[in-house]
């Protein structure tokens, strides 16, 4: 009988381990999906507030006294039911939510229910109850919502004026699983202008319906590269250690910045040839390219020597490091200043292989990136012209 029992302890144990954790994991499963759900109808709820106050403005009076008078009145009558989340400032939010999606459809998607036909179309007539508990997958971004993105992105989603731009922001957001800090600072640094300075009509319809898709090595560059998060100040006096310090201290932001597919290698990586030795500052890798990346920090402009220093780096690398399944090697040269002659009198006007971008330490104000993007624009499509 002792042993019996002491055979079934030691049966229940591992087996109890088991099961403890497939119930945790239901649990925790069944706690995602509830939030989830709650995010998702809210933000249905507040589109559907917004189009009945965008409806009854427009029944009403024109002037600006009249719609406040509205605005204030439900507020005060919905605060007194249920409580402070429907300030006339959320009011005000909830009206603009509708106006910027007032051609989507009341609807969260979901993967793997079917196509979205006319036929399946809720009808505004069948009730909003019925309206928020519709959900089906559709392709067209344009008639439902992410059920990845609650309030709060689409909150900040809002303040993004152009369409192509902000559809962008939301198929990465949701893709990707940003978060709402994350989702922010990607607006504010241009992810989408950034992105888009190297690519034609067709490309921006692209970066629309399909997010950042990295399929070649020009595909995962950027420029400029935007590190406030280092907490560096702009100055002459800098050195490439200190900037290489600050990125291995802040690595995870770095690889964000860095964009889709990086993982970190090493720093000051060595490599020798016949009696010299040569430190390469940073290398990574992309997995979904399946090649390395080299990268160069360096102060100042751009010279010959940098992109004739990195071409002879990346032919070093091929030769002693690559495996079977490699590609060939990228490298990447960020200076703090991008020298465009350089650039168009040198290999990095052909080279699918040598990049060079600018780095920003401090995050300048929006205008001032606009600005930037912009002029930087134009050299790469005067220089592409001639």
């Amino acid at each position: 009988m002792m042993n019996g029992k002491k055979m079934t302890e030691v049966g229940i144990n591992p087996g109890g381990v088991e099961l403890f954790d497939r119930v945790v994991s239901i649990l925790d499963q069944a706690r995602d999906n509830v939030v989830r759900a709650v995010n998702s109808n809210m933000v249905l709820a507040y589109w559907l507030i917004g189009r009945e106050i965008v409806s009854a403005l427009q029944k009403g009076d024109n002037r600006a006294e009249y719609g406040r008078h509205v605005i204030e009145k439900l507020s005060k009558e919905l605060t007194s039911r249920y409580g402070r989340s429907f300030s006339s400032t959320n009011l005000r939010y909830f009206r603009n939510f509708y106006s910027v999606y007032s051609e989507r459809m009341p609807l969260i998607r979901h993967i793997g229910c079917g196509e979205f036909s006319n036929a399946e179309k809720p009808h505004t007539q069948s009730g909003v109850l019925q309206e928020m508990s519709f959900a089906i997958e559709i392709r067209e971004k344009d008639l439902g919502f992410s059920p990845e993105l609650g309030w709060s992105h689409y909150r900040a989603l809002m303040n993004v004026e152009n369409r192509n731009e902000r559809l962008f922001y939301e198929f990465e957001s949701e893709v990707e699983g940003w978060d709402v800090k994350h989702l922010e600072r990607q607006i504010h640094t241009f992810l989408f202008a950034r992105l888009l300075k190297s690519r034609n009509k067709a490309g921006v319809m692209q970066l629309t319906r399909e997010g950042q898709t990295v399929r070649t090595p020009s595909d995962s560059m950027k420029n400029p590269y935007v590190l406030d998060f280092l907490g560096l100040p702009e100055s002459e006096v800098l050195h490439e250690s200190t900037i290489e310090k600050a990125i291995i201290d802040n690595l995870q932001l770095f690889l964000l910045e860095l964009g889709k597919g990086f993982a970190f290698v090493g720093r000051q990586k060595r490599m020798q040839f016949e009696h010299d030795f040569f430190y390469i500052d940073l290398v990574f890798y992309n997995c979904i390219l399946k090649c390395y990346l080299l990268i160069d920090l360096k102060i100042g402009e751009l010279t010959h020597q940098d992109v004739g220093q990195m071409d002879s780096y990346i032919r070093m690398f091929d030769d002693k490091y690559l495996s079977e399944g490699d590609n060939p090697t990228i490298g990447l040269i960020l200076c703090s200043k991008r020298n465009e002659t350089i650039a168009k009198y040198s290999v990095l006007k052909e080279s699918k292989q040598i990049f060079a971008s600018k780095y920003i330490l401090q995050l300048p104000t929006e205008e001032e990136l606009r600005l930037e993007i912009e002029r930087e624009r134009r050299q790469i499509e005067e220089n592409h012209e001639e």
